[in-house]
């Protein structure tokens, strides 16, 4: 079976391949980024891709949209997402897509070595693998407002942005380091589907989507 892997960290990246290797997997080729998932997927045409979600350059959602469009590009190629988190508006259109098997595990809850590898095959093989975490977000996603997956520190910030305080201005008002207050504003992106394609308007959005919900009776 051949593999490309992509995950930034450099300690996973490499157990994850002593183990694929150990357990007679090839992998070809090992990245840390998703443009370099893209290239090495259309250079070596792996069985199976192993993906992390969030990787350079913003560290939101790369990976995961990488393999979307890899399954676009070579239908039948089995994917499994390994993250630590559930990237809900991609992850569904992942799962629902209908050729090749497909996974989503959730790192910190993989906790034995011989059910990832059964799960890593079940995926190559066109099954499925996901974790009961992953399904119970993506139930709930259809029933919730996107506002309604902001935890109380990420509406503190939106509220702040909404008052038209810069990074800085939150931080001072939160007791907070700008870049903490970046990576809230990063989760608030993701958690309202607000895509880096939509570049610095994604600020607007999200102030506007929460104005929204505020003016309603």
């Amino acid at each position: 079976m051949r593999v490309v892997l992509a995950e930034d960290s450099v300690l996973l990246r490499e157990g994850l391949v002593r183990l694929l290797d150990a357990a007679g997997m090839r992998v070809v080729a090992a990245v840390a980024e998703a443009e370099a998932l893209l290239r090495a997927a259309e250079e070596h045409r792996p069985d199976l891709v192993v993906t992390d979600v969030r990787m350079p350059p913003t560290h939101t959602d790369e990976g995961l949209r990488a393999a979307l469009v890899l399954r676009r590009q070579q239908p039948g190629l089995a994917v499994l997402v390994l993250s630590q988190y559930v990237e809900e508006r991609y992850a569904a259109q992942l799962l629902s897509s209908a050729a090749g098997g497909v996974g989503y595990l959730l790192k910190d809850r993989v906790a034995d070595v011989t059910e990832f590898m059964d799960a890593l095959r079940r995926v190559a093989a066109g099954g499925t693998a996901l974790d009961p975490e992953v399904v119970s977000q993506l139930l709930l996603r259809g029933h919730s407002d996107p506002l309604d997956r902001l935890t109380p520190r990420e509406r503190e910030v939106l509220k702040l942005m909404a008052e038209g305080r810069s990074n800085a201005g939150i931080g001072q008002e939160l007791v907070l380091s700008e870049g903490a207050v970046g990576k809230h504003i990063g989760n608030i992106f993701t958690k309202l589907d607000l895509s880096p394609a939509e570049g610095d308007h994604r600020r607007v959005l999200a102030v506007l989507r929460f104005l929204n919900v505020r003016s309603m009776p």
